[in-house]
């Protein structure tokens, strides 16, 4: 018999996975941690996650619940109590009845966008999403074969839309618009009044909104406003939320979705099918979060509102640069087209690759946010960082860019 030679086979991957995007800047923090890892005092402005700690009893309450073995399968929805929970904190912040049977459980936040597109959008049906935006709205979308249609979100307006502009872009083939209040990579933030225009186009077209709210609770000076909220709107509109960023709970991996009920079934099915069903200890801290001490959840907002002044103060102090100050989460995405001009580099990603190379600082161009629609360069800056980092990292910026 004859020996057959092992011979490691090309990876021929599915044609699928040419549409499928990713979120850059876990991309960027690995080069960042290379750099640091070199001896390189690197500082950065790149990953939106809280740098503040998971409060205690938060922690505390996931320790207990593996002390007393929630470590089984649960629910593909989620554990009933804190499905009561969240309808709970739902109904009281958005001024809604909801109840448990409205909610789905998730590990994150993202796969309840992964879920509801699945869903509701069938292939060659067209997605309305912003942009500047998160990428994995368009990412999912092309993923699953929808014609994805980018929004424009102009600084001009605060990095809200031009709602008539929007309009324009409903097709017969329009299915679903995406909406993200507060916004990243702006910091933008929809009001009351955009919210009603928006929901006019919905309910006159019969459009889904897939509206992502998982930094509701990080807003400076305007009320936060949902869309779930106005009369009709519950009906057609899914909303995805979490705790990795109100309570600092990235890792853990727990966020989301409310819906009107026959949905939210099909979306548990969904999640049977991906995941079985979310951690069920973390679903008992996340209990507790929502119904304990909201005294560091506070604290946290209260801290990202300073820094928030403090950050569009010193970037305005910057030749060639120019911010609007977020109204909520934590990114600002200032103009650096003059600033590019001025060092003679093409576009904002050389800026980025020029900041961390001659100033120590790791911030994120403009494409890492979705299709551009403009013609000026952005660079993205998270300030979930210290106050201390933030005087420190736009002291270099400033160096690097005025001389």
């Amino acid at each position: 018999m004859t020996a057959i030679e092992a011979v490691t086979p090309p990876l021929v991957l599915a044609d699928r996975m040419r549409k499928l995007g990713t979120e850059t800047a876990f991309d960027v923090l690995a080069r960042v941690n290379r750099l640091r890892a070199e001896g390189r005092d690197i500082l950065s402005f790149g990953l939106g996650e809280p740098d503040f700690d998971t409060p205690k009893h938060i922690k505390q309450a996931c320790k207990t619940a593996l002390d007393q073995n929630y470590t089984h399968y649960g629910p593909s929805a989620g554990l009933p109590e804190l499905r009561r929970a969240i309808a709970e904190y739902f109904s009281r912040t958005r001024g809604v009845s909801i109840g448990p049977e409205n909610v789905v459980v998730s590990p994150g936040a993202k796969p309840v966008i992964f879920a509801a597109l699945m869903a509701l959008v069938n292939p060659g049906e067209e997605v309305i999403y912003p942009s500047p935006g998160y990428p994995i709205y368009e990412s999912i979308s092309d993923w699953i074969g929808a014609v994805t249609i980018p929004a424009r979100l102009r600084e001009e307006n605060a990095w809200r839309y031009d709602i008539a502009e929007l309009e324009s872009l409903v097709t017969p083939k329009t299915r679903a618009i995406v909406l993200n209040s507060p916004q990243n990579p702006t910091g933008g933030m929809l009001l009351a009044e955009d919210m009603r225009k928006i929901a006019e186009i919905a309910i006159r077209h019969n459009l889904w909104v897939l509206t992502d709210e998982i930094y509701s609770r990080i807003v400076f000076d305007d009320p936060f406003a949902s869309i779930y909220s106005i009369a009709g709107m519950e009906q057609r509109t899914v909303v995805v939320d979490g705790f990795s960023k109100t309570y600092s709970m990235t890792g853990w991996r727990i966020g989301f979705g409310i819906c009107r009920a026959d949905l939210a079934q099909q979306l548990a099915r969904i999640e049977t099918n991906l995941h079985s069903c979310t951690a069920t200890f973390t679903q008992i801290a996340a209990a507790a979060a929502l119904q304990g001490d909201q005294t560091e959840a506070e604290a946290m907002t209260a801290a990202f509102r300073r820094r928030a002044a403090l950050i569009t103060d010193l970037l305005n102090d910057i030749p060639g640069v120019r911010c609007v100050k977020p109204r909520g989460a934590f990114y600002v995405l200032p103009n650096v087209t003059e600033a590019c001009r001025r060092l003679g580099l093409a576009d904002a990603n050389a800026m980025c690759d020029y900041l961390l190379e001659q100033a120590n600082v790791a911030v994120l161009p403009r494409t890492c946010f979705g299709r551009r629609l403009e013609t000026q360069e952005y660079i993205r800056l998270s300030f979930a960082t210290s106050d201390e980092n933030i005087v420190e990292g736009l002291r270099r910026m400033k160096s690097a860019i005025a001389g």
